[in-house]
Formats: C-alpha cells, sequence, structure tokens
C-alpha cells in the first residue's frame, strides 16, 4: 500500500486545526464572555484584547507544528520490530534552529506586550482624579476636583436576598449581587486617573470593560487612568479575598456624555438650588423675545 505524501498530512492536519479554531472564535453563539476574553470599552481593554490574539494565534501555530510533526512521525514513520535505527549524537544545525525560532518568537510576542504594558502604566495628561478606598464591604468614591464623595454598598435588594430569611428568591431580584445602592459616574471620552487605597484589608477594584485590575492596598496608593470610549453600564467585582462578605462588594460604574455628567456634577454639588430650579416655572429665553 502506498503510504500519503507527507506533506498532504500535515497539511490536513493544519487545516483541520485552523478550521476548527476558527469555527470555534468565530461562531455567534461564542462571541461573548464565555470562551474568550472580551474587547472592553478602553484604549487598554482594545490593546489587551489584539495583543490576546496576536499570542493566541502564534501559539495554536506552534501547536500545529509539533503536532503535525509528532502525528506525522507516529503515521508514517513506524518501523518492524528489529529495525537498525540510524545512529548519530547530535545536529548542530537542528539546535541551532531550535534555539533561534524560539528566540525569536519570544522576541516577536515581547514588543507589542512591551508597548501594552507602557500603555498602561504611563498616564497621559488626565482631565479629572478620582479616589477610589476599599472598605470591608463597600467602596468610598471621591471625585477630587469636584468635592464629591459618597459610599457605594450592595443594592439594598440584593442584600435582603441573599440571606435565607428574607423570604426573597434572588432570582426575582435584577442583577442579584452585581447592583450597588449608589454607583460610580464617570464622563465618556475623558482621560480619568484614578487613586486606589484601602483602609482596612486588601481590596482589588476591577471591572472587566475597563480592561486592568488594581489592588487596593491599606497604606499605598496604586494609580490607574482610563479613557472610557462608550457610554453605558458597566459591572466589576471586588477582585481580592478580603474577608466574609468579599463576594457582596459589586462595582458598577454608569458612563455618562459630558453633558449630562456635568449636569449630574452640579446636583451633586448643589442639590437644593438644582431642585428649586426643577420646580419653578420656565423662563421665556431672550430668543424667545426676539422671535416675537
Amino acid at each position: 500500500m502506498k503510504k500519503p505524501n507527507t506533506f498532504i498530512v500535515v497539511a490536513a492536519v493544519a487545516a483541520a486545526v485552523i478550521a476548527a479554531t476558527w469555527l470555534l472564535l468565530a461562531a455567534p453563539g461564542y462571541t461573548g464572555n464565555e470562551i474568550n476574553m472580551t474587547r472592553g470599552v478602553t484604549s487598554q481593554s482594545t490593546i489587551n484584547y489584539s495583543l490576546h490574539m496576536t499570542v493566541l494565534w502564534i501559539c495554536i501555530v506552534i501547536g500545529i507544528i509539533v503536532f503535525s510533526a509528532m502525528f506525522v512521525s507516529i503515521v508514517l514513520h513506524r518501523k518492524s520490530r528489529g529495525y537498525n535505527p540510524a545512529q548519530f549524537t547530535h545536529s548542530t544545525k537542528a539546535e541551532i534552529i531550535w534555539t533561534v525560532i524560539p528566540v525569536l518568537i519570544l522576541v516577536v510576542m515581547a514588543v507589542p506586550a512591551t508597548r501594552a504594558l507602557v500603555n498602561m502604566e504611563v498616564a497621559p495628561e488626565t482631565e479629572m482624579t478620582v479616589k477610589i478606598t476599599g472598605f470591608q464591604w463597600r467602596w468610598k468614591y471621591e471625585y477630587v476636583e469636584d468635592g464629591i464623595s459618597f459610599i457605594s454598598s450592595l443594592d439594598p435588594e440584593s442584600n435582603a436576598a441573599r440571606r435565607l430569611a428574607s423570604g426573597t428568591p434572588p432570582e426575582e431580584v435584577d442583577n442579584y449581587l452585581l447592583e450597588v445602592d449608589k454607583p460610580l459616574v464617570l464622563p465618556a471620552n475623558t482621560k480619568i486617573k484614578f487613586l486606589i487605597t484601602a483602609d482596612d484589608v486588601i481590596h482589588s477594584w476591577w471591572v472587566p470593560a475597563l480592561g486592568w485590575k488594581r489592588d487596593a492596598v491599606p497604606g499605598y496608593i496604586n494609580e490607574a487612568w482610563t479613557e472610557i470610549m462608550e457610554p453605558g453600564i458597566y459591572r466589576g467585582q471586588c477582585a481580592e479575598l478580603c474577608g466574609r462578605d468579599h463576594g457582596f462588594m459589586p462595582i458598577v460604574l454608569h458612563v455618562l456624555p459630558r453633558a449630562e455628567y456635568d449636569a449630574w456634577v452640579l446636583e451633586q454639588q448643589n442639590p437644593e438650588s438644582v431642585s428649586r430650579l426643577a420646580a419653578s416655572p420656565a423662563r421665556p429665553s431672550a430668543t424667545a423675545y426676539e422671535n416675537e
């Protein structure tokens, strides 16, 4: 029986693996968070996603080459008992090849990885600063320039439903254990610096859509920055085991267009005047007089 061509076998195996991988990553039912990293909504998360996919495909190609060579050797180069194998100790050429190629691969992978780290760690000129302090088991947010601060805790409805004696089924609570009483409100398309610390034990502030995570350490301030491109609601969690209620420290971001965010800041700074303004009858504008 004629042996199949080695190149055809390798090509068939490689094509099958690539096709299966592409279908797995690109199928509509699997493009969410189930098996792959999320793209996120910041420049850091986009860079992280691109780096992740680059490394993933490099690993897939390496795996195809290694396993194809292994399967070809198993299938096409088996010998009968008593066969006298070739006698040699080493190959200088082969040793150079399998040393140089991995080094080149690592260098190729290191360049974008270094760029991603620099982008994440070196903050540009930011437009606002938010200080985040972790407590057992809540977060304190302080808007440094605007003089606004508040505590963000687990939503009362979720807090009640998590207790067996409450009589409230968790499945009836929207965003169970993922909602808070006061979310962190931020403007979109704005460079924001975060100062992250803790008041008691180590916590970790993590919102996956931002593409980074920072530990909150007592007596020490970690810095981070971000620019969120899309308005929306983004959720996260404390990602460091911090005691009994560690699982009940959700994080919720409400990201607003700049005009809406400025209105929110005004409301927080002057709640009484905003309430009076909303209750007073509307005045005709100068334009209205001009049109009469």
